[in-house]
């Protein structure tokens, strides 16, 4: 039976991430719409994407922008834990994917909300070993396509969390929008730019 560490490296090389999912970078390029908005790789967001990367792959939503948004949805649904930035990136995920994909975003955060996520229980080390299908099982995910209802306590909720999103999304806004924040930027992206280039001079230097 494959394995979620089979299962996770086939999935990496379809969508073309490096074989560690990006774990040895300095920087996680994410993009604001057309504005880069690079931010330090740190140890909170390695142990958090390595669980995400593993929901993908028991869930099956893709790595597209909508896939994102779906697995956005599931993890509120099924819980973030005590991971503070899944938390802030799903709630605006999931409010963004409302806008985008409404009928797909419900059915992801239905499924998440009769499920349990790695947030919450087994970790990393305890489930990449394991088969698939046993994960799958034990943490109660059913098949995408599975009719899953909303009960009236799923929909406040989803409409919490929307409305949560709203408002995180409204704040990063405005701070962005900020001349201080403005200025940060230009020394964070000029800083991103040069360790990017001299990492590509460091590879592409002839070796003795």
């Amino acid at each position: 039976m494959e394995t979620l560490r089979e299962a996770r490296r086939v999935a990496f090389e379809r969508a073309g991430i490096p074989p560690d999912g990006g774990d040895s970078e300095p920087w996680v390029d994410f993009k604001l719409g057309p504005l880069p908005m690079p931010f330090p790789n740190t140890d909170a967001r390695r142990r958090a994407v390595k669980l995400h990367d593993l929901h993908h792959v028991l869930t099956g939503y893709r790595t597209d922008i909508v896939g994102e948004f779906e697995i956005s949805a599931w993890e509120i649904g099924a819980g973030c834990g005590r991971f503070t930035m899944a938390w802030f990136l799903n709630l605006m995920g999931l409010t963004a994917g409302l806008v985008v994909a409404p009928r797909r975003i419900v059915r992801a955060f239905s499924r998440g909300v009769h499920a349990r996520s790695l947030y919450t229980t087994l970790g990393f080390d305890a489930v990449i070993d394991r088969p698939v299908d046993d994960v799958r099982a034990s943490l109660g995910i059913v098949a995408p396509d599975a009719k899953v209802p909303l009960q009236p306590k799923g929909v406040v909720a989803l409409v919490a969390s929307a409305l949560a999103g709203v408002a995180l999304g409204a704040v990063v806004l405005a701070v962005i929008l900020t001349p201080v924040t403005l200025l940060v930027w230009v020394v964070t992206y000029s800083r991103y730019r040069a360790e990017k280039r001299r990492a590509f001079q460091h590879t592409a230097a002839p070796r003795p």
